[in-house]
């Protein structure tokens, strides 16, 4: 799934090709009439019921995602790409801005934990998976299994290093059919569970008290700052937000192609720019930048990540999933594994299920959809799923070559 949500050039095509609609103004108001009616929806009375079974947000997600099945919109589209390189920065600058950092720092290690292992839940998730299959796949699967061995614990980058590390970039198309399928699903299925998370923690019996002081500290330092917005208060707001994406991805193409060109296998530009945006976000909540928060940053900065959403979810067209064979069935098990990992460890150490669900997210869905479902938590929450995301990238090619080696024995390569 992970930073690019294309997988152009390995057959994945939209149900009707050309989609009906292509032109990228055409989507975008088909993406935010969509968002408005479910909007619209959750507020009206004969529906809430609906919204409290099913959450608003997972409907911004699977409702683009029949659009593209069904060859309305395409799943690939400069639009998509534009509104992850530009949108989803400016989005993190003004859900920082507000950001309590030492509240945030106070979560403690359990997190760290989570993250962890969701790690091993994906290098010991794919040799089980093979072992599981391997009498219905090619010799060779275990080859194809690492890309997704490397884009599930880093990133796109990762995946194709690792690739490139075992020489199997012919054999990846069907694993990139299933890192979209399966992994656009998972991201979909915690989405739905962040609205009952609350449910989930008391299984988990979780100690939420780190979290839900940080949320108390956010809200009583909106209700103090607030204030009528004017228009130069939204142009204040829409200057920083996109003046700090702007020098983030100057400055984060800059390191990616100079000082740390031979790190591009770990750390590409997306990845510079979304730690250089998220630093920048964090250095100003210690400004009086941090009082625009007042005007409804964080709202605008919500509404940029509703049309992320919407944009990851069109992006995942299961119009194909025949095209992956047996190696879907491989995926399906992979990620049951990572989750089961995930569970056992969440109920020793009684996580929260909004570190489940960022350990998870961190690993499988990377830097560009981690901050969505943290924000599906608490808005102030999306710098802890880039900072954890930061992380799986530098992580991504060790876990994911240790991965396939594992696969290898299985195989008996």
């Amino acid at each position: 799934m992970r930073d690019s949500w294309s997988a152009n050039g390995t057959g994945v095509v939209a149900a009707i090709d050309p989609p009906l609609l292509r032109e990228p103004i055409a989507i975008l108001a088909v993406l935010v009439a969509t968002l408005a009616a479910i909007v619209w929806a959750q507020d009206h009375a004969r529906l809430r019921r609906l919204f409290k079974v099913v959450p608003a947000i997972a409907f911004c997600y699977f409702v683009p995602t029949l659009f593209s099945t069904l060859g309305i919109i395409p799943n690939h589209s400069e639009l998509y790409r534009w509104i992850k390189d530009f949108i989803l920065p400016a989005s993190l600058v003004l859900l920082t801005l507000s950001l309590d950092v030492p509240a945030i720092f106070r979560l403690g290690p359990r997190a760290l934990i989570m993250f962890l292992a969701a790690t091993v839940g994906v290098v010991l998730g794919g040799p089980i998976a093979l072992a599981l299959w391997k009498g219905v796949l090619p010799a060779d699967a275990w080859l194809a299994m690492s890309y997704l061995a490397g884009t599930w614990v880093g990133g796109s980058a990762n995946g194709l290093a690792v690739s490139r590390a075992v020489h199997a970039e012919a054999l990846i198309g069907p694993m990139v059919i299933v890192d979209i399928a399966v992994g656009y699903t998972w991201m979909g299925l915690l989405l739905y569970l962040a609205g009952r998370s609350e449910r989930v923690d008391r299984w988990f019996r979780a100690d939420r008290s780190a979290i839900d002081d940080l949320q108390r500290s956010m809200e009583a330092f909106h209700a103090r700052v607030m204030r009528n917005a004017k228009v130069g208060d939204w142009l204040a707001v829409l200057a920083v937000a996109f003046g700090a994406t702007a020098v983030a991805h100057g400055v984060g193409q800059w390191l990616a192609a100079g000082p740390f060109a031979a790190l591009r296998d770990y750390a590409d530009a997306f990845v510079w720019k979304m730690l250089i945006v998220t630093g920048i976000g964090m250095i100003l909540s210690f400004t009086r930048v941090r009082t625009l928060e007042g005007v409804g940053a964080s709202s605008m900065g919500n509404l940029m990540l509703y049309l992320l959403i919407a944009c990851i979810g069109a992006g995942a067209d299961f119009a194909h999933l025949r095209d992956a064979g047996w190696y879907l069935a491989v995926g399906i098990t992979w990620m049951a594994i990572h989750a089961a990992v995930l569970i056992v460890v969440g109920r020793l150490v009684r996580a929260p299920f909004f570190y489940f669900a960022m350990g998870s997210q961190a690993n499988i869905g990377g830097a560009a959809s981690a901050p969505v479902v943290a924000a599906a938590f608490s808005p102030v929450l999306a710098p802890v799923g880039v900072l954890l995301a930061i992380a799986g990238y530098a992580l991504g090619t060790i876990g994911g070559y240790l991965c396939v080696q594992l696969c290898r024995l299985v195989a008996g390569g």
